[in-house]
């Protein structure tokens, strides 16, 4: 696919693939993407980044798409439901941590030099390397503000050991997962909160109501079959939480906010739908062209009515990050 590129403040951009409403979504590497971008353009980022880091390459999604397994783990079905496919976080190696965690710290800096003072960064993670990555992030400048716990029971984790299920009846290899961390961050404001919000309009998150604040526990459900139908992406977050966490992060409601790993483009369709301006960018050529149908359609999906009667009462494998594996 070719780019038109054009000049602007001094830098050069890539023209957006697909354009929605107030939403806009580039076809490129993210790190390359932010050094295109100026200083202090961005007000708020939500996102949900690949952890083990091979399993959305080429070759690694060739297998996906093939049902042939490789990083993925295909899970058997659950009562004719169809599980989603989840990574082997459990395989990486210390060679592979220490790889996640330079790149988040590269992806940290490069991210913190386009936010504005007061920016909030809403990361999802996973039990088994939200440490890495927080600490990344912190070394890449940027002070941990805490987490958001996107509360949800799920199919994962509390699996009998492998082989041995007769002979080790009683033993789980480890917890079945049950919540969901977002890793919560902010760029560091000028001056008072007060002072970083009449100046730059961040600095805060915006309050459910005059009097309720965002809370750091959000219940949630499964990412419904409804949802899955409209974007085929492993790890499809619910419009139900993502609107409340892409709600949250401009606490004016003004300014752009950036999903920079938008995979099938849920967070953009959330930003839609709760009013806000939104920049997604994916590399994936294939996730693109499911984004540029999905966007629209989960932008009107209506949350409240996300189970179906042939979802009620049965577990779902959910999304493929964040949660333990076994």
């Amino acid at each position: 696919m070719s780019k038109k590129v054009t000049k602007g403040q001094g830098a050069i951009f890539s023209s957006p693939v697909f354009v929605f409403g107030q939403t806009k979504l580039y076809n490129a590497d993210c790190l390359d993407w932010l050094a295109e971008q100026p200083e202090n353009s961005i007000h708020g980022c939500v996102t949900d980044p690949p952890y083990g880091l091979v399993e959305y390459t080429a070759h690694e999604q060739s297998k996906l798409r093939a049902r042939k397994g490789g990083v993925w783990r295909i899970p058997p079905s659950y009562d004719g439901h169809k599980r989603s496919p989840l990574p082997r976080f459990t395989t990486l190696t210390s060679a592979d941590l220490e790889h996640l965690q330079k790149f988040f710290q590269e992806w940290g800096e490069a991210l913190k030099r386009v936010l504005v003072p007061g920016a909030h960064v809403m990361v999802a993670a996973n039990p088994l390397v939200s440490h890495l990555v927080s600490v990344a992030l912190y070394k890449a400048g940027l002070e941990r503000r805490g987490e958001v716990v996107r509360l949800v029971q799920t199919m994962r984790g509390g699996d009998r050991p492998k082989n041995a299920h007769e002979e080790f009846p009683d033993v789980s290899v480890m917890p079945r997962s049950q919540w969901e961390p977002w890793l919560l961050f902010r760029k560091i404001p000028e001056g008072t909160i007060a002072d970083n919000l009449r100046k730059w309009k961040t600095g805060g998150l915006r309050r459910l109501s005059d009097e309720q604040p965002f809370g750091d526990v959000i219940r949630s459900s499964p990412t419904n079959r409804r949802e899955r139908a409209i974007a085929a992406h492993p790890s499809l977050k619910p419009q139900e939480f993502l609107r409340q966490a892409v709600r949250a992060i401009l606490p004016l409601g003004e300014g752009v906010v950036l999903d920079p790993f938008a995979g099938s483009g849920s967070t953009l369709a959330a930003a839609h739908a709760v009013g806000y301006e939104a920049i997604g960018v994916e590399l994936d050529p294939n996730y693109v062209e499911i984004a540029r149908q999905a966007v629209p359609k989960l932008a009107e999906f209506s949350p409240a009515a996300r189970k179906s009667v042939s979802d009620r009462g049965k577990p779902s494998s959910d999304e493929a990050s964040p949660g333990p594996r076994d």
